[in-house]
C-alpha cells in the first residue's frame, strides 16, 4: 500500500469530509476519491459506505485508519534515521573481539548516553571472522576486528574500515632470562621449536603467524592447544603445557616472560568495519566518532 493513500485515509477519518481533506492536502475531491478507491482495491474491501448525502468509513476503513497511525509513524521514524543530517536515533548492533569491546566500546557508553541519549548499543563478543560474517549478513552494523601485519585479513577489504590502534606482540614463554635468547623472531622461535604451541580456537590468524615465522626458521610448530582467552594462554604457559603469542604491552603474571619479536616485528592491528556507505547513518556515525576519540585518548591510534 502506498503511504500517500494511507495519509489520505487517515485525514478522512479525522475530518470526515472529502472536501475538507482535499482542502487541507491541497488537492481535489476527485483525487481523494480516486486514492481511496485504489486503496480499497489494494485491501480487497470497501473503505467507504453511504451516510445520508455523504459517505463515511466502513468498519474495515476505520481499522485500517487506526493501523495507518502506526505505519506512518514508523515510516517517519525510519526516514528520520536515514537522514544524514538528522539527530542520531536508533540501536547500533556491534560485534567485536573482547579486547576492543572492553578497551574501546564499553568506556564510550556513558559518554554516548550524555551526548546522544536516543542511541543505544547492542553488544556481541565475537572473533574477527565471526564478526565480519555477521556484518556481511546485516546481523550487526559495526564489527570491531583485528589482524596481524604478518597475516592480513583479506576479507576486511570488502568493508569500510577505520584503523583504531596497533599493538606489538610477543612470544609468551615460561620465565626465562631474555639475555640468553637470540634477536630475530625466527631465531627466537627456533629456540623453542621443541615446545608445544598455543593457537587461537576461533581465529586462524594466530596460527598463521606461528607457522609463517616458524617456516622462516625451517621447522613446523607443534600447535597442540587452542585458546581465545589471553588469561587461558597464560594458564597454559604457567602449567608448562605450551607457549603462545601475547601482547607486548601486557603485564604478564609472575612466571611468564614476554619475548620481543623483531626482524620481522609482529603487530596486531585493530579496525572498526562497516558495510559500504552505512557509516552515514547518524546513529552509527555517532558511535564511530566516540570510538575514534576513545582510541586517540588512550594513546592507541595507529
Amino acid at each position: 500500500m502506498e503511504t500517500r493513500r494511507l495519509e489520505i485515509l487517515l485525514e478522512l477519518a479525522r475530518q470526515g469530509s472529502m472536501r475538507n481533506v482535499a482542502d487541507s492536502l491541497g488537492t481535489t475531491t476527485s483525487t481523494v476519491s480516486q486514492q481511496i478507491a485504489a486503496l480499497a482495491r489494494e485491501a480487497g474491501t470497501p473503505m467507504l459506505e453511504p451516510a445520508g448525502r455523504g459517505v463515511r468509513l466502513t468498519p474495515a476503513g476505520r481499522r485500517l485508519a487506526d493501523h495507518a497511525v502506526t505505519i506512518l509513524g514508523a515510516v517517519a521514524a525510519a526516514t528520520s534515521e536515514l537522514d544524514a543530517g538528522a539527530e542520531p536515533v536508533g540501536t547500533v548492533r556491534v560485534a567485536g573481539f573482547v579486547t576492543a569491546v572492553r578497551k574501546i566500546l564499553m568506556p564510550i557508553v556513558g559518554d554516548l548516553a550524555s551526548t546522544h541519549p536516543e542511541v543505544k548499543i547492542e553488544v556481541r563478543e565475537h572473533e574477527p571472522a565471526e564478526a565480519l560474517a555477521l556484518l556481511a549478513s546485516d546481523t550487526v552494523d559495526l564489527a570491531l576486528t583485528y589482524d596481524y601485519n604478518l597475516a592480513p585479513d583479506g576479507t576486511g577489504a570488502a568493508f569500510d574500515s577505520t584503523p583504531l590502534w596497533t599493538t606489538p606482540w610477543s612470544l609468551g614463554v615460561p620465565e626465562c632470562d631474555l639475555e640468553f635468547l637470540p634477536g630475530s623472531a625466527p631465531e627466537v622461535f627456533l629456540a623453542f621449536r621443541d615446545d608445544d604451541w598455543i593457537g587461537n580456537s576461533r581465529n586462524r590468524a594466530d596460527e598463521d603467524v606461528l607457522r609463517l615465522i616458524s617456516s622462516m626458521a625451517d621447522f613446523e610448530p607443534r600447535v597442540r592447544h587452542q585458546a581465545d582467552s589471553l588469561e587461558l594462554v597464560e594458564d597454559l604457559i604457567l602449567a608448562g603445557m605450551g607457549i603462545g603469542l601475547l601482547p607486548a604491552d601486557r603485564q604478564p603474571r609472575r612466571g611468564v616472560t614476554l619475548v620481543p619479536l623483531a626482524q620481522p616485528d609482529l603487530r596486531l592491528r585493530a579496525f572498526a568495519r562497516t558495510r559500504h556507505g552505512n557509516s552515514a547513518w547518524p546513529a552509527l556515525a555517532a558511535v564511530l566518532n566516540h570510538i575514534r576519540k576513545r582510541a586517540a585518548a588512550v594513546g592507541t591510534a595507529p
